[in-house]
């Protein structure tokens, strides 16, 4: 069945490295981790979401919206593994689960690196905690942004961005939008989305001095220098590439469908 709703239900992860993708649509948007908004475009929830890149990879049922994701060529500064001592040391890392595309980032770069810590859950009550010796803490999005201000002097952070480009010399695509299959009017959907984002990318200072929840100057840096919002030739490369070390490390099954683009 076709959806041709004259509104189409959009959600989106609630972080501030969505804001040049989101701000400023004209309808509106259900905010929430990226693991509740791919489980609610998974289900037929929502007709468009933008989502961990991972939700692509496990289910790709979906078109992709061409040009525009959320992305990095190197460094980061919102995912990090935070930890004390030495990288090689580590025996435990406790796991964020609201975002699969970090954690499985993460088992990725720890197993090209030859390192085997134990991955466990985060407990509630001590997911912003700092870690302990021999312990490492998956951290993701606005919260690990925050975390690395607040223990700048005691803790070691591994970028998670940052090694991808080092050990693949390519970009890491963190989210991307999608469209359910049954969504009609997917091409103008698309245009919509990429015209927002021109827009929004032309006024970043704004955007930036409006948020309230990161300093507006951390933030501008934040969202000027450390992200990229282009989908092209060199993002689609790297995408394959985390497709592929997932592969090759049982995460996901060997199939690889033709990327579907509006």
């Amino acid at each position: 069945m076709r959806v041709t709703r004259a509104s189409p239900r959009i959600g989106a992860v609630k972080y501030l490295n969505a804001l040049p993708l989101v701000d400023a649509w004209p309808g509106q948007i259900r905010f929430d981790h990226p693991s509740v908004i791919s489980g609610e475009l998974a289900r037929g929830a929502l007709d468009v979401a933008l989502v961990s890149s991972f939700e692509y990879l496990r289910n790709p049922i979906y078109t992709v919206v061409d040009g525009v994701a959320i992305g990095s060529r190197g460094a980061v500064y919102s995912v990090i593994l935070a930890y004390r001592g030495e990288l090689s040391e580590l025996k435990e890392v406790e796991l964020d689960p609201a975002s699969q595309t970090s954690v499985n980032l993460l088992r990725c770069l720890l197993r090209e690196a030859n390192l085997e810590p134990e991955l466990i859950l985060t407990a509630e009550n001590t997911r912003y905690a700092a870690p302990g010796p021999e312990r490492g803490k998956l951290l993701i999005g606005d919260q690990a942004m925050q975390f690395r201000e607040q223990h700048a002097t005691g803790c070691k952070f591994y970028d998670l961005g940052e090694e991808w480009e080092r050990a693949t010399s390519l970009p890491f695509i963190y989210a991307l939008w999608l469209i359910r299959p049954e969504v009609k009017s997917a091409r103008s959907i698309a245009a919509q989305l990429r015209a927002l984002c021109d827009q929004n990318l032309e006024r970043l200072p704004a955007i930036a001095q409006s948020q309230t929840r990161i300093a507006p100057d951390l933030c501008h840096r934040y969202l000027s220098d450390y992200l990229r919002y282009s989908f092209g030739e060199a993002e689609k490369n790297g995408l394959q590439k985390f497709r592929s070390l997932c592969q090759a490390q049982g995460i996901l099954g060997p199939t690889e469908p033709d990327l579907r683009l509006a």
